[in-house]
């Protein structure tokens, strides 16, 4: 099992390039399922969870290529519109092939998703949408089992919360039902966005994604097309939040400065200087001293759930107490405790964490319990005297593209160990 061992302190200077967003990548692929022609994708990052769903496409019959950087997918025939278990145990994100391979083929049988420990992400949204465009659903021996032979029909769904995957999965779902479907409380992230914009290219009618209204005019079918994949906001605001909690001065590249908002609102209340010097890039510059800030996770356009970790690790950093409130997911504070390991006073309460700070930071021997979670503990062993042992990266490795080879080229001093042997 691979470990990160990282050595620290350092000061991050120069730039980073940021990668395709593996959560726009996941419901792309999944949307290849729609046509019998090639759909080619670009900028999709080298991360496990894209290998997890290109192997999950092929054994549903599609062909996987790589042609010039770009994937190529062709589903001509789905031989096979099923999710086993033992491909995606890994990935949350295997549910969203339900949606296509039930609007293809009219039946589906995905095994229930795995992925990271941090709480119940439940799939009854996605159920009840596709029952109320006309599926019949069964669950049983941990597999969902969809049937609609006489194909889908547009419906109004209400969302009783917002959900992205269930709003991309029944997005997917009703571009070939019969009629229109209207997804209320649907996501806006730019993920969703992205998608549509995919859809639409390949010949799907949809229009208000972005916005919590989202209407679908159901095609016969659907056509291969062309697409390139948005920047990922998540690794972007990490490398962010790196720059700051090392008192550095990093360029983030190829980025999206719009998709984040609510985390350069708060790095600046914290006394970060953030600049904007291209319409693609963001510059941070480390305060000399950092100041408490609270946060409270939410939907985008608010700050955003998966960058919770990484900023907990900056605030042992700051001056004062601040209270990182997560409202999205109810056990997304393992993390604390590795970070207590390392010297932070954090203090669990429910569904908050009371960070007091600033506290020195040394290394130690960490486990990384989910993918962002394990950014977080990364951040930290960069600001940590000593050396900090990670283990379990395989998690980082879900959704990051070469992290280690991006930050030692800014200057971190971190080696991957794989089974005990240093890797480079």
């Amino acid at each position: 099992m691979d470990k990160f061992l990282i050595k620290g302190p350092v000061r991050l200077e120069g730039e980073i390039a940021v990668s395709g967003a593996k959560n726009a990548a996941l419901p792309a692929l999944a949307a290849c399922l729609l046509t019998a022609e090639p759909v080619t994708l670009r900028r999709i990052p080298a991360v496990r969870d894209v290998g997890t769903m290109q192997k999950l496409l092929e054994s549903c019959g599609a062909s996987v290529e790589s042609v010039d950087g770009a994937m190529r997918i062709q589903a001509e025939r789905i031989t096979a519109p099923e999710a086993p278990y033992e491909l995606v145990k890994t990935m949350r994100a295997s549910s969203l092939v339900l949606g296509p391979l039930v609007a293809r083929c009219g039946q589906a049988r995905v095994s229930l998703p795995g992925g990271c420990a941090i709480g119940a992400r439940p799939i009854n949204l996605h159920l009840a949408g596709l029952e109320k465009l006309g599926a019949v659903i069964r669950q049983e021996h941990g597999y969902i089992e969809a049937q609609a032979p006489h194909g889908l029909r547009g419906s109004l769904v209400h969302f009783d919360r917002i959900t992205v995957t269930g709003t991309e999965d029944l997005m997917m779902a009703a571009v070939m039902a019969e009629g229109e479907t209207v997804l209320q409380n649907a996501a806006c992230e730019p993920e969703v966005v992205d998608l549509a914009e995919l859809l639409n290219q390949m010949g799907a009618s949809i229009r208000g994604a972005g916005t919590p209204t989202i209407t679908i005019k159901g095609v016969p079918r659907l056509h291969g097309a062309e697409h390139t994949i948005i920047a990922d906001r998540i690794e972007a605001g990490t490398y962010l939040i790196a720059g700051a909690i090392t008192g550095g001065d990093l360029l983030v590249t190829e980025c999206v400065p719009g998709h984040l908002n609510a985390l350069l609102f708060k790095l600046e209340q914290a006394g970060v200087e953030v600049l904007r010097p291209a319409a693609d890039r963001l510059r941070v510059r480390a305060a000399a001293r950092l100041a408490a800030t609270s946060v409270t996770t939410e939907e985008y356009p608010g700050f955003a759930t998966d960058l919770q970790a990484q900023f907990m690790a900056l605030m042992t950093q700051a001056e004062g107490t601040s209270v990182i409130t997560e409202t999205i997911f109810e056990n997304r504070f393992m993390h604390a405790l590795e970070l207590v390991r390392m010297g932070a006073r954090i203090r669990v309460e429910g569904r908050q964490a009371v960070v007091e700070g600033p506290t020195p930071l040394t290394g130690a021997s960490v486990i990384a319990s989910d993918l962002r979670a394990s950014a977080s503990l990364v951040l930290a062993a960069l600001a940590a005297r000593g050396e900090t042992l990670i283990d379990r990266v395989y998690h980082i490795d879900r959704g990051y593209e070469q992290i280690e080879e991006k930050l030692r080229k800014a200057g971190a001093d971190i080696r991957r160990i794989r089974h005990g042997l240093p890797a480079d």
